[in-house]
């Protein structure tokens, strides 16, 4: 189970450990008891049965060559719940012993779906401090805006200064606490890694590796461009968003919801905070999901690929959303099945053209408008 820290894996294995039947062990690998319990790895693990949960594996990578043995056991008396804070291209232990035998879960922050239910009848204002608060549960659940904004503060520093020299990444937290707040200011547009490059005094290729740890880390996403192949001149650089909300407008400095409606950025924050929970809500694994962009103006937020049914979404700060150009081109040069164009609010969906629909945010929370739209084998699934 992987994500970033302070996301909730370890309160989830402890409820699955509770609901597991037979014997269940824990292992916080930051808890120096824990560490000196494993100071024999192959003696204590072998003789477990049950569950056994390893927290923060990232730690330990030589636990790996242990754990495939023990995977590959005839009988299995153990199976094994691994948490980790690190992607496995940070982890190459991971890929190298364990292909085969591990299978990976992705546990981001609060999902809308799962923040609705808790404030209903609140109206409508729980998207919008979801989208200022962001989805780490502290920060969301905090007492007040000043409380979260504290929290978010003291994680980025934490962060920097702890979490990646844990991780063996030992760079100045001063110059990656600059790139990080430069990508917030580039958050939503095309990645232009020479630019950054030069602002910072530091070669292409440093920029690009500050980038992977982000994202290693699970601090930022990038969003690949789609190639259509219709001779057009199409944008062929990724998006790059930073991955919270939250820690998205600390780093931009901004403190209130009004805040936020006032500051430039204000639109993008919004299209990254949809565009995750998107591809949280349809289980939209790598190489699914893109956006399209041409050197003349014709785009396309997010395109979504499942097998052979393809789906555009725009994303639109508004309550009253309007047919574009863009969005018709969009639709007869990639072959999409429907276009729908993500706005704010609630209620229900409304068809703005033919193969054109209008989706409040707040739809998010139950996505039932996808199976009335003709795609249960979505609708199912999320």
């Amino acid at each position: 189970m992987l994500g970033a820290r302070q996301v909730g894996k370890t309160t989830l294995s402890k409820e699955l450990a509770k609901e597991w039947k037979g014997p269940a062990h824990h292992f916080d690998l930051e808890d120096p008891d824990d560490q000196a319990r494993l100071g024999d790895p192959s003696f204590v693990l072998r003789e477990l049965k049950g569950l056994v949960v390893i927290d923060e594996v990232q730690l330990r990578p030589d636990l790996f060559p242990l754990l495939r043995v023990l995977a590959d056991r005839p009988e299995c008396p153990a199976k094994f719940l691994l948490l980790g804070s690190a992607a496995p291209e940070l982890l190459k232990a991971t890929s190298e012993t364990m292909a085969g035998r591990v299978v990976f879960h992705q546990l981001d922050g609060l999902e809308w779906n799962e923040v609705s239910p808790a404030l209903e009848g609140s109206g409508p204002e729980w998207m919008d401090e979801r989208w200022l608060k962001g989805g780490f549960p502290r920060a969301f659940l905090a007492k007040s805006t000043g409380v979260s904004r504290e929290w978010r503060d003291a994680f980025i520093r934490t962060y920097l200064e702890r979490d990646l020299p844990q991780l063996g990444i030992n760079l100045p937290a001063l110059t990656l606490r600059r790139f990080w707040t430069m990508l917030a200011h580039h958050h939503g547009q095309t990645w232009n890694g020479s630019e950054l490059a030069r602002s910072l005094g530091v070669s292409d290729k440093t920029v690009s590796r500050y980038l992977d740890i982000l994202e290693g880390t699970f601090m930022a996403f990038r969003l690949l461009p789609w190639h259509a192949n219709v001779g057009k001149r199409e944008i062929k650089s990724p998006k790059v968003y930073v991955s919270d909300t939250g820690l998205l407008h600390s780093l931009l400095g901004i403190a209130r919801h009004e805040d936020l409606l006032a500051h430039p950025k204000c639109g993008a924050s919004w299209e990254g905070a949809i565009i995750r929970e998107l591809l949280h809500r349809f289980d939209v694994q790598r190489g699914e999901a893109f956006f399209w962009g041409t050197h003349s103006g014709a785009d396309l937020d997010l395109l979504v690929v499942k097998g052979s049914t393809r789906l555009g979404f725009e994303i639109k700060l508004t309550k009253a959303p309007k047919v574009t150009a863009s969005m018709k081109t969009a639709l007869e040069v990639l072959g999409l099945e429907h276009v729908f164009v993500m706005c704010h609010g609630q209620g229900a969906p409304w068809e703005l053209a033919r193969g054109i629909t209008a989706v409040p945010a707040g739809n998010l929370s139950n996505a039932a408008w996808l199976p009335d739209l003709s795609f249960p084998k979505w609708g199912t699934q999320a």
